[in-house]
């Protein structure tokens, strides 16, 4: 196969549908093999559905339709042992890795009295532990020749993005392990970078958001507006940066903060 990343074997959390699948999808197109992992399955603090196996299956058929090989696993990212087990099966398959995309992740909104303990362990275990459990994962099998660790954060890991905190936090946890990563990695040619996008059109939004923000708290609307005249962005735009840092165009790029936020973090 040709493309900016031919050859390459990627893993990629939450790639059932929205942005991971997107990410499959644009990897496939320019060459890569794929080990494609996701819970598959709804959760009790989370107000709006996850994905499906179906949703899973989907995304296999669409890269094995542009001749990528891909490996899928039902597998939540807070257990670190079964997505460990996950990655090294997937690895045997495709005979090697290059690059992981932990992307998995969830939103909870809600002021901070209304803020449970219970959304703050699942969107921490998800976002932030997830992260770690698959960097953790990928790792034994990129220290010997190299690779790329990307990790998606948020335009909230960077902005005091309001009403909904744990997530705020978690992203922000994301960028400060990415760079301790970036540094301690460095010595064995791996680079680790994290992408923060505005958002994103996948169907990750709590219907509670828009009602506190219209609702209660008016005056804070203006911190989640776009500096472009935007919206959201499309999931594609987010894709385009997780192939440049994937790619060996981005060989010497490491604890980058990579923003597609249509200028929502200079408001």
């Amino acid at each position: 196969m040709s493309g900016r990343v031919a050859g390459k074997r990627v893993l990629i959390t939450g790639a059932a549908r929205g942005m991971g699948r997107s990410h499959a999808v644009r990897l496939a197109e320019e060459g890569a093999d794929l080990i494609l992992v996701d819970i598959c399955a709804s959760l009790p603090e989370v107000e709006y559905p996850l994905a499906t196996p179906e949703d899973l299956d989907e995304t296999a058929r669409l890269a094995t339709e542009l001749g990528s090989k891909a490996v899928a696993a039902v597998v939540d990212v807070r257990d670190a042992a079964a997505l460990a087990a996950a990655v090294d099966d997937g690895v045997a398959q495709l005979g090697g890795l290059d690059a992981a995309v932990a992307n998995a992740g969830v939103l909870t909104a809600g002021t901070w009295d209304t803020t449970t303990a219970e959304q703050w362990r699942t969107v921490v275990d998800v976002n932030l532990i997830g992260t770690w459990n698959t960097c953790a994962a990928a790792l034994p099998h990129l220290v010997e020749r190299g690779g790329s660790l990307v990790n998606i954060s948020s335009a909230a890991g960077i902005k005091g993005a309001p009403l909904h905190t744990p997530y705020t936090a978690s992203k922000h946890g994301v960028v400060g392990m990415s760079r301790a990563l970036a540094n301690e990695l460095a010595v064995h040619h791996i680079r680790v970078n994290t992408v923060h996008p505005t958002g994103v059109e996948t169907g990750m939004r709590p219907d509670s958001l828009h009602g506190l923000l219209i609702e209660q708290r008016p005056d804070l609307a203006p911190l989640f507006g776009n500096a472009l005249p935007i919206v959201m962005a499309e999931a594609i735009d987010i894709s385009n940066a997780v192939l440049f840092l994937v790619s060996d165009e981005s060989r010497y790029v490491t604890g980058l903060e990579f923003k597609v936020d249509a200028g929502v973090t200079i408001r």
